[in-house]
């Protein structure tokens, strides 16, 4: 078997090694760093091998919530930087004496998410992320937040994912729509984050698999597909205190051309103060990832759906979201 990596000298590494010819498995691990700050956003590339295309089946993690509050792999057109290690958190705390630049230089997309001590995942048979000559995604980069210190070694961290891959094509194209909401809760108050986007690509997703994310102040989070901006069917809904890993689907279900997919986070705030949207654990977020395949050898576009969340935008808003017969009860609980 070819390899399926291969890495630049001059960019890369060692701790990363070419993989082995008789193996269908490949580690994208951190290179044994040590972190000095909490809440600490690190990323690390590896380049893909170009002269061949190679289909990820699969995710095993390597990681412990006791360091890593979560994780995510990006395929990047091009790497946010040529370094080994650099700091990719925006807003976060920044690790001393290192770059600081975003995942991806340019055509990003999450291929993986990973919290709370979730399993390994698998794809569904004859479906995989498309990577390297026949593909977008040139690059994998691993991103790690670090929300605790206590229990990396002194050898230094190395979380991450071991990816399970093939060379036999796979008819079926992997994808990931993140969606997800700016805007804050106030003090004392139970608060909507809510999203919608109307899918335009011309191709029939089906999604097989769900994730949810918020930090502490989350207690449910729900995807739904909308059909003629009032008919209701949901994809998925988790507590996101519970591990955030990719739930199964466990039905049949068709997003189409035209259809509205939509996602909320209901937030308890029992806090003195305002809590906004951001990247550090005593912020918040409003995530929902839907995992999907489609026909062909690319997966849809746009692949996120982001709104400005509350106060400013809502499902009914007349100028935001627009829906109707929205299924409030069920939306916020399980």
């Amino acid at each position: 078997m070819n390899q399926l990596l291969w890495l630049a000298a001059t960019i890369f590494i060692p701790a990363i090694t070419a993989f082995q010819q008789d193996k269908d498995e490949f580690p994208l691990l951190m290179p044994k760093v040590t972190p000095e700050l909490e809440e600490t956003y690190l990323c690390t590339p590896i380049r893909l091998d170009t002269d061949d295309t190679y289909f990820i089946t699969g995710f095993r993690p390597n990681a412990t919530m006791m360091t890593a509050h979560h994780m995510l792999v990006f395929g990047c057109e091009e790497p946010g930087s040529s370094q080994p290690v650099w700091n990719c958190g925006e807003m976060s705390v920044k690790q001393p004496g290192l770059e600081s630049s975003r995942p991806c230089a340019s055509g990003d997309q999450i291929i993986y998410a990973w919290g709370m001590d979730a399993p390994e995942l698998h794809l569904p048979e004859g479906v995989g992320f498309r990577v390297g000559a026949d593909s977008n995604i040139k690059y994998l980069v691993l991103q790690v937040h670090y929300g605790h210190l206590d229990h990396i070694p002194s050898s230094g961290d190395d979380s991450g994912v071991f990816l399970e891959y093939t060379e036999t094509e796979q008819p079926k194209t992997a994808g990931v729509l993140l969606m997800g909401t700016g805007g804050f809760a106030l003090p004392h108050s139970t608060t909507y984050f809510e999203t919608s986007c109307e899918m335009e690509d011309p191709r029939t997703m089906h999604p097989f698999a769900f994730r949810t994310h918020t930090h502490k102040l989350g207690k449910v989070v729900s995807g739904w597909r909308v059909r003629h901006r009032g008919e209701w069917e949901l994809i998925g809904k988790m507590d996101p205190q519970k591990p955030q890993m990719f739930y199964p689907i466990e039905k049949d279900m068709e997003i189409k051309q035209g259809d509205t997919v939509a996602a909320r986070c209901t937030m308890v705030n029992h806090r003195d103060r305002t809590t906004y949207i951001g990247t550090t654990a005593e912020d918040e977020m409003c995530n929902f990832y839907v995992m999907y395949w489609v026909w062909g050898k690319r997966p849809v576009t746009p692949n996120t759906c982001f709104t400005r969340g509350p106060p400013s935008w809502s499902w009914a808003g007349r100028y935001a979201g627009g829906l109707n017969n929205i299924p409030d009860v069920e939306a916020s609980t399980l």
